[in-house]
């Protein structure tokens, strides 16, 4: 069944869970929003989005660097608390999304954050793509949309298969850290640079490397 933005607007107020979560959740239940609310409860959802209304000030900045330094990623990861933040397995949290940084290659942090100008120009590609295919019309606009989402996962952290494990997103594995630290906890931001990028030169493939390390961890 079709749902509305508006529906998901709703359950995302009410229950502080992801947008994509909300719209799984009311898909799950064909549309009905209470027992919409019960099923992110059950999946323990909505209790990782409790915690996010706390605030999270604390945290650590992660510098990964690889291959002699011609490979670098600054992360910003928040916690609520000092105590958290020098906790080993929060650390090992935010080096593994650092290394994943390193290796997917992500453009932002989340969906929201793309320009509106880059993604009208993504659609117009899609679009002709999907025209250049042969596909009818009527259904281009459908094609785009799912077309659109897979883009999202290409370039979107949040939305990213996590290298070490593809069968979760980075929103999944962030939340997971949530209910088993016990403590809000948000991804704020991050930076990633590799020499030479841009210049007409012999490319490395730094990222083969990256994933040889993190298979390693």
């Amino acid at each position: 069944m079709s749902i509305s933005a508006a529906l998901v607007k709703e359950l995302r107020e009410r229950t502080g869970a992801g947008m994509m979560d909300c719209k799984k959740a009311l898909v799950e239940t064909n549309g009905d929003l209470e027992k919409a609310i019960d099923f992110l409860r059950e999946k323990g959802l909505a209790a990782a989005a409790k915690k996010a209304g706390r605030i999270a000030a604390e945290g650590i900045v992660e510098a990964y660097i690889h291959a002699g330094g011609k490979l670098g990623v600054l992360l910003e990861v928040n916690c609520e608390t000092d105590f958290v933040a020098k906790n080993e397995g929060f650390r090992a949290f935010v080096k593994d999304v650092a290394m994943h940084i390193a290796a997917a290659k992500p453009l932002f942090l989340t969906r929201e954050e793309v320009p509106t100008e880059t993604l009208e120009h993504e659609k117009e590609i899609l679009r002709q793509q999907a025209l250049n295919e042969g596909k009818p019309a009527n259904i281009v606009d459908k094609m785009v949309e799912g077309r659109v989402a897979k883009y999202y996962k290409e370039v979107c952290l949040m939305e990213q298969p996590f290298v070490k494990d593809p069968d979760k997103s980075i929103e999944q594995l962030l939340k997971e850290q949530i209910s088993t630290i016990g403590e809000n906890m948000s991804i704020r931001r991050f930076a990633r640079w590799e020499m030479g990028e841009g210049i007409e030169k012999k490319q490395d493939n730094f990222v083969e490397e990256v994933m040889s390390q993190v298979n390693k961890g």
